[in-house]
């Protein structure tokens, strides 16, 4: 017997969730994130290696290149393999929501970059740290692919840009005080303190996760009624099988009845566990057909893919840059600095200025490509610069104009 259709309604969210309260939890969260890919890059974690004169006098590394003589390129890879992890296991987490609770799969997500974090802070080989940054990726992805749906759901309708605004403000903002706090922690005490910390930050909202009611998608059932009615539908053909079956027992249904079901039950949860398995690969192989074949996707995707080219190789290799050519000894302060002022006020005017075009597809493709492009060549002419002053000036229009595209 099918339950009734009112027990499958989803239940309202908890009270305690407010949309001004999980909008403040969801920015913090992302803070987070991105503080630990502005603290990696820093110099005071990401460090320096051994160098030595034309006199033979060396000066010893400093950082996670210090302490396991990493070359350049394999400095590099680390922050590839979180890319890695984090690009493959976005789509993964996404196709998932349509099975399991999204809001369980953040709290699964945050625990994974937690023990993650934590492992780098522990690494004792090269290959081990690359292995953790690769986990905190896939970490990463399931908040990243779902908390923007939670809180457009959520937003006031009038309000939905300004706080999708509020929670990509996070990005620049968490980067920019990812180099302080990666320069001070590693700076005065060990690099390693750095991942410490973070991890512990993240902690709670990891077990806040698992802990609290879940919330729900729109447009998505409660898991919860999927699996009842699977399993009251599960019940009822076993029970349907094994009756046909006890029929022909000859007198001897009592007595094997119970054996019966039980052996069928066996029989049909592996069927069942074998069947949503092929499904889910199934809806997951579908999704990405329709995906691929979206024209404003996949120019979408190849965009991103060269905007973060250019993000990713300024924002992990900027302050050891600075440090280098210009001689900062305050490199990741002022990396910083710049940083989180021309992210909070590129963010704000990107979304201002989309406004007043119109906020339609054609525009945020004009806005984006003109400030990428104009920001992308501000911060190459910053780095080709030998003044200090020029290089401070241009590098602050570039992330003002590279960041004014947060909100498109």
């Amino acid at each position: 017997m099918v339950p009734p259709s009112s027990s499958m309604d989803p239940s309202p969210p908890p009270s305690w969730f407010t949309p001004k309260r999980l909008l403040i939890i969801f920015c913090v969260i992302n803070m987070i994130n991105y503080v630990d890919r502005g603290a990696i890059a820093s110099n005071g974690v990401n460090g320096s290696s051994e160098t030595c004169d034309d006199k033979g006098i060396c000066k010893s590394g400093s950082g996670i290149q210090g302490e396991f003589d990493l070359t350049n390129f394999q400095d590099g890879l680390l922050s590839s393999a979180f890319m890695v992890g984090l690009l493959v296991a976005s789509p993964i987490f996404a196709s998932l929501a349509k099975s399991y609770n999204p809001f369980r799969l953040i709290g699964v997500g945050l625990s994974v970059w937690t023990l993650s974090v934590a492992g780098c802070a522990s690494a004792f080989s090269f290959w081990f740290i690359a292995i953790c940054r690769m986990l905190v990726g896939v970490g990463e992805a399931s908040f990243i692919s779902l908390a923007a749906p939670f809180i457009d759901d959520n937003a006031p309708v009038s309000q939905k840009t300004a706080w999708l605004a509020m929670f990509y403000m996070c990005i620049p903002t968490g980067i920019a005080l990812g180099y302080v706090y990666g320069g001070y922690v590693g700076g005065h005490f060990h690099w390693r303190y750095a991942f410490w910390g973070e991890a512990l930050l993240m902690l709670p909202f990891a077990v806040f996760g698992f802990l609290v009611k879940p919330l729900q998608l729109k447009g998505f059932s409660p898991v919860e009624s999927k699996r009842a009615l699977a399993s009251v539908e599960t019940v009822s053909s076993v029970t349907d099988v094994a009756d046909s079956k006890a029929s022909k027992l000859d007198g001897r249904m009592l007595v094997g009845g119970d054996g019966i079901i039980g052996d069928e039950l066996s029989k049909t949860s592996k069927s069942e566990s074998i069947h949503n398995i092929l499904n889910q690969l199934s809806r997951f192989a579908k999704d990405m057909k329709v995906l691929l074949v979206d024209k404003v996707y996949v120019v979408n995707v190849f965009g991103y893919i060269a905007y973060n080219f250019v993000i990713g190789a300024y924002s992990y290799w900027g302050p050891k840059a600075g440090y280098n050519i210009y001689h900062m000894k305050s490199a990741d302060m002022l990396f910083g600095g710049v940083t989180i002022v021309c992210g909070i006020l590129g963010t704000i005017s990107g979304g201002f200025i989309l406004d007043r075009m119109g906020a339609t597809i054609s525009n945020a493709f004009i806005l984006l490509s003109g400030a990428t492009f104009l920001g992308a060549i501000s911060c190459f002419s910053a780095f080709c610069l030998r003044s200090l002053y020029g290089f401070i000036v241009l590098f602050a229009v570039g992330e003002l104009l590279v960041f004014a595209t947060q909100v498109i």
